[in-house]
């Protein structure tokens, strides 16, 4: 939420300031952008070095390499060490998988040592999670030689000055020491407490400013009182603080928001696809690749599903399902049948456990999502992605779209085969508004937080839950 305010004013003494990534306050953010890849490419030196006595040139090329498709590294100096290996583990599957393809497809891995390549395989990984440690056990040193904190004070008691404080105060790597609040109301009259007290009001906001060297000042004032914020920004003329503005449109659920330009003008959105860009480019050749791929390899498992449905009931082999795709149109969703009956009108009941209508092929296939495969030529066709929100029966769709607010957001993206609410716990029957709601919730975070690695992340977990899982009836 705050972290998405834009800089909205720059002073002559701020610009004086050093810029870039060599202003000390940025030390910590440099060496962890530099920390992945780095280690990824030493690490090969070393490796190749170790194994070939020498660093040869085929070693220094990959190291080169690794190190541009691993930067910027990662900043996980806050997150629990768990997750670091998960995300380590994650990325490097990544980077590893492109390079080996990369090595078969030119034939340039005969370059390397076979013992060499192994070991950098499993080392490079182990190397990133300890460095990360490290780099954690060194932080308060490092912020140490950066000097003291950059004082900060925020103009607005409101909903989202709290949520920045609230920010600031989980943040202790940002370097920011929040002084206070201004606000013109009094802080009896304010709804929203917090540990952070009231300093003063609007009108001395500026000498507040001056007297005690701030550094940083965020204004978090309501949007309709444009004369009071530019007042305010003409009495802060006369100080060397970097302002910030916090727009209270931030109080409101963003997906994607980020700050563009339409024919020259600056615009926010609000409600945005992640799939623009570069990032559609992306998404869709990681569909193509991997639908065509997969296949390949799975197709005589295909023909083999498709004669056990064939033999175990009467009816077709592919069920044909109208679902809501992007933009919530229309699109056909194939399937292997696993019922008597192909529902597809304005009221369908979803499978419950012990369901007359499904067949005894039929249980096993929606318990291993068997069913699913033929889901991989809708990939193709471009109607559906490997990984998004699971596309419900437009009868379905109808329902919940009145019960449930923010439902047909959803549809900004291409539905998947597998999605991030399945991986994490609701995949099957939703027999409940509340199951529904929580289905949408992650559904609505996975457009929030899209990346490649979220996707590989949600594919690896599927593969778990289809084993492990078997809520699917």
């Amino acid at each position: 939420m705050a972290e998405s305010t834009s800089s909205l004013l720059s002073s002559p003494a701020s610009s004086r300031r050093v810029p870039g990534p060599f202003r000390k306050e940025n030390l910590l953010p440099a060496i962890e952008s530099v920390l992945d890849p780095g280690v990824l490419a030493v690490s090969l030196c070393l490796i190749g070095i170790g194994f070939e006595g020498q660093l040869l040139p085929p070693y220094l090329i990959l190291s080169v390499m690794v190190f541009s498709m691993a930067f910027p590294g990662a900043s996980r100096l806050q997150s629990p060490v768990r997750k670091i290996v998960i995300d380590v583990i994650i990325s490097w599957l990544l980077i590893a998988s492109l390079l080996l393809l990369l090595g078969f497809a030119t034939d340039y891995i005969g370059e390397f040592s076979l013992p060499a390549l192994i070991t950098w395989l499993w080392a490079a990984p182990l190397c990133q999670v300890l460095a990360c440690l490290a780099l954690r056990a060194a932080a308060p040193y490092l912020m140490m030689l950066q000097g003291p904190p950059r004082r900060a004070i925020i103009a607005g008691m409101n909903e989202q000055g709290m949520a920045l404080a609230s920010r600031i105060g989980k943040t202790p790597y940002a370097r920011i020491e929040l002084s206070g609040f201004f606000d013109d109301r009094d802080r009896q009259r304010t709804e929203l407490g917090g540990p952070v007290e009231q300093l003063g009001k609007l009108k001395d906001l500026s000498s507040f400013v001056k007297e005690n060297h701030i550094h940083l000042i965020y204004l978090s004032l309501p949007m309709t009182s444009q004369p009071r914020i530019l007042e305010v920004l003409e009495e802060l003329k006369d100080t060397t603080a970097s302002i910030y503005f916090v727009p209270d449109m931030f109080v409101t659920d963003l997906i994607q928001g980020h700050s563009g330009l339409v024919c020259g003008l600056p615009v926010i959105s609000i409600c945005e696809t992640p799939f623009t860009g570069p990032s559609g480019t992306i998404k869709w050749a990681s569909d193509m690749f991997f639908a065509t791929l997969i296949l390949v390899l799975i197709s005589p498992f295909l023909l083999i599903i498709a004669a056990a449905v064939k033999l175990d009931s009467p009816g077709p082999i592919i069920f044909k399902q109208r679902r809501y795709g992007l933009d919530g149109e229309e699109i056909l969703v194939y399937k292997f049948r696993s019922m008597t009956v192909c529902d597809d009108g304005g009221t369908i009941r979803q499978a419950q456990e012990n369901d007359s209508r499904v067949t005894r092929l039929g249980a096993f296939l929606r318990k291993t999502s068997l069913d699913e495969l033929p889901q991989f030529v809708n990939v193709l066709q471009g109607r559906m992605s490997i990984v998004g929100p699971r596309p419900h029966a437009v009868a379905h769709n109808e329902l919940y779209r009145k019960l449930i607010k923010g439902y047909m957001i959803r549809h900004k993206v291409k539905p998947g085969i597998t999605g991030w609410a399945q991986v994490n716990g609701f995949r099957g029957e939703t027999d409940t508004l509340e199951k529904m709601q929580s289905r949408i919730d992650y559904d609505l975070d996975y457009l929030r937080n899209w990346s490649l690695k979220l996707d590989l992340k949600i594919i690896l977990k599927t593969i778990l839950v289809v084993f492990r899982d078997r809520k699917a009836y």
